[in-house]
């Protein structure tokens, strides 16, 4: 905890500050979305619908939409570096036992209970960062740590995808579980302490920032806007597997799981994001990125294997940018509880993700993609007109000009 009568000084920044960050990102989003690359093999061993197989994916954001807000006031309470650790440790147990299902009710119990630990990863380093660093700094850290996140979610699939070209999907999980674990042990030990934190351990004091931040109007906008973003994101990178597992494209697991190198173009798109961001500001940056994430839906409508796979890279770039945008938004216009800020922002991003799930399940199975491609339009049409109307250019400026 900071001494209260005066700053201490910030951390000093360097490369070995990107790469941990970086890390972080990246063991965060591990095991997220890593059971994408397998939702076929699940289809087949379990004899489960499309909407059951989808769930799997749903139930890990369901829980990170559920606890999001709350981590943030454990974490506001009891400290940064404790709360990401310990749950980069949890996330490794149901992790491992994943192995063991036998069903696939038990299967999404466990991928529930993988969502349960992701909050104390992503909400906790948002607000370290935003508490230890400033100005470019900041920008530049926060931009390494979504670059993370962008190869983790990549690696999670692409990993686990491949490793079941060499042993079981049960297996693999077991070799995920290890991976986790030495990425806890990696974050414990790079990890600077905070400097500048204050515990607030008053719940009526919580409660009465949650209550500023939910008559917050930039709070409230940037939680849509992310709602709307990871629907489309769920919606359209689970469901595509199920399209291109299809005649007549008949991709294997392995096949499915090098698709997600698209995400790749996202870990070298959202740093040049954080140098870029300062001079559009946050509102021009994502309605531009919105558009160009929409255009590459309409695009894998195309018949071609390789077109698809070049318009998922467009369309996953522009909501790359846009997530790097909104929480840099949310970093800046936030001075106080930006843990609980953060928590909010998770909780509206991720019930965004469930709902997709869930949604574009119901509409695969109606019409296949091109009604799935047709209800991910609406979502983000929506979140283009949010931040039009409800993301004003004088608001935005002042923003990017504390910056």
């Amino acid at each position: 905890m900071s001494d209260t009568t005066t700053t201490p000084p910030e951390h000093s920044f360097s490369r070995l500050l990107l790469f941990v960050f970086g890390l972080i990102g990246v063991f965060a989003f591990l095991q997220v979305y890593s059971v994408q690359a397998i939702l076929p093999l699940l289809l087949q061993d379990f004899d489960a619908s499309v909407v059951q197989v989808g769930n799997t994916v749903g139930a890990t954001v369901l829980a990170v939409a559920l606890t999001s807000p709350f981590i943030g006031m454990l974490s506001d309470a009891i400290g940064r570096k404790k709360i990401i650790v310990g749950s980069l440790l949890f996330l490794a147990l149901p992790t491992g036992l994943i192995a063991a299902a036998d069903n696939i009710q038990l299967l999404t119990a466990l991928r529930f209970l993988q969502g349960l630990a992701v909050p104390g990863i992503t909400v906790v380093t948002i607000a370290y960062i935003g508490e230890e660093f400033r100005g470019k700094d900041m920008t530049r850290l926060m931009a390494a740590y979504v670059a993370g996140t962008v190869l983790g979610g990549f690696l999670g699939r692409f990993v686990l995808g491949h490793l079941v070209e060499w042993m079981s999907w049960r297996q693999a999980f077991l070799v995920m579980c290890a991976l986790t674990i030495c990425g806890a042990l990696l974050v414990w030990h790079f990890l600077p302490r905070s400097r500048r934190f204050v515990a607030n351990r008053h719940l009526g004091s919580s409660l009465q920032t949650l209550a500023s931040h939910l008559r917050n109007p930039a709070v409230l906008t940037a939680c849509a806007v992310g709602f709307c973003v990871l629907f489309s994101l769920v919606g359209g990178f689970t469901y595509i597997n199920l399209h291109l597992a299809a005649s007549p494209y008949q991709f294997s697991t392995a096949d499915l799981a090098n698709v997600f190198a698209v995400y790749l173009l996202g870990v070298v798109i959202t740093p040049i994001s954080g140098k870029i961001l300062p001079l559009l500001g946050a509102r021009k940056s994502i309605l531009i990125a919105m558009s160009v994430s929409a255009i590459g839906l309409l695009l894998t409508l195309l018949p071609a294997a390789w077109m698809i796979i070049v318009a998922l890279a467009i369309m996953s770039s522009g909501i790359f940018i846009t997530q790097s945008s909104t929480i840099s938004f949310i970093a800046h216009r936030v001075p106080v509880g930006r843990s609980l800020a953060s928590g909010l922002y998770y909780m509206g991003y991720y019930a965004g993700g469930s709902v997709g799930a869930w949604v574009c399940g119901l509409a695969y199975t109606q019409g296949a993609w091109p009604l799935t491609v047709a209800v991910i339009l609406v979502a983000q049409l929506l979140s283009l007109l949010l931040v039009f109307w409800l993301m004003p250019p004088p608001v935005t400026s002042a923003v990017i000009r504390q910056h």
